[in-house]
């Protein structure tokens, strides 16, 4: 059959319809519906044993779905499962490298078994080292770096061969608060340079700082999500006020995830005049705002406000 051509006008990386996927005792999803977006960090959260460890090794064509399919820019992965292996890196939980190497022989051996040729190597070897900033560590043995700089190396290893797509299981378990931020940085500039990801983790604060839309998977299925492109805003009245939750429904650029009279959190799609209108119509409307601005724990709370929406049903 004829092989279908990588576009680089992609609607949607990922596309995945009625996936089901059993162990011999299990059923580990059941009738999971999803698209990510190109150039987008897309996060998936939930308890464990949901399912995400089991939907990434799915996306990344080493595993087979009981049922439906998933396509990666265009490629089935049960039928052109080499193709999307030369399309994404794939970095598990449990990573490992050969500490006895340099930075750079583990480079050089992960882009052969990515089937670059010899002539090709090198230069993808110090654009893989270069990404992650690694490169002034290429003759140094991988057993000597830190547990940050391990998880660079294995992420360039994931690099080298330049995919378009980056899966990356738990990719910040481990790492102090130091290496964690580096890590989000670096996540950003991939993603800035036009690279899609879909990062699994239960740390939801590192999640914050990073992802343009996060997805829960529990009991298998997609029990929620959403996209939270703009700012993550609270709001606190004085008094109590009834209103609020309706009031804010019918603003334009806004997706309330919690409210009650006493105040709310929202994530704002407008600019920064926009969200200056938005505190003149509250206070035009009569609302007592005693606390107006940016939420940086919004994640955690979207993520417990959306597995109780699914709980109460």
């Amino acid at each position: 059959m004829a092989r279908r051509k990588f576009s680089d006008q992609l609607t949607s990386m990922i596309k995945i319809r009625n996936l089901v996927f059993e162990y011999p005792t299990a059923r580990a999803l059941d009738g999971v519906n999803l698209d990510v977006a190109p150039g987008a960090i897309t996060a998936l959260v939930g308890p464990n044993g949901a399912g995400k460890t089991t939907l990434l090794r799915l996306m990344a064509a080493l595993e087979t779905p009981y049922a439906g399919c998933i396509t990666i820019g265009g490629l089935d992965t049960r039928l052109e499962p080499r193709a999307v292996h030369q399309r994404l890196g794939y970095l598990p939980d449990f990573f490992g490298l050969y500490d006895g190497l340099s930075v750079r022989r583990c480079l050089i051996f992960a882009a052969r078994a990515h089937g670059l040729s010899s002539g090709q190597v090198n230069k993808a070897v110090m654009d893989a080292a270069q990404n992650v900033g690694l490169a002034g560590r290429l003759d140094q043995s991988a057993g000597t770096l830190s547990r940050g700089l391990r998880q660079r190396l294995a992420i360039a290893q994931a690099l080298v061969h330049r995919p378009r797509l980056l899966l990356l299981d738990e990719p910040a378990a481990g790492l102090d608060p130091q290496a964690r931020r580096e890590h989000s940085r670096l996540l950003l500039s991939l993603r800035d340079g036009g690279m899609t990801l879909v990062v699994s983790s239960h740390i939801l604060a590192e999640l914050e700082d990073y992802s343009d839309q996060m997805v829960i998977i529990d009991h298998g299925r997609v029990a929620g999500g959403s996209t939270f492109k703009g700012t993550q805003l609270r709001i606190a009245l004085a008094a109590p006020d009834d209103r609020l939750k309706d009031f804010l429904a019918g603003q334009s650029g806004i997706e309330v995830f919690q409210a009650d009279a006493s105040g709310a959190r929202v994530i704002w799609q407008g600019g920064v005049e926009g969200r200056a209108a938005l505190l003149q119509a509250l206070v035009r409307a009569g609302f007592a705002v005693s606390d107006f601005g940016e939420d940086r724990h919004a994640l955690e709370e979207l993520y417990f406000a959306r597995i109780d929406r699914e709980t109460e049903h």
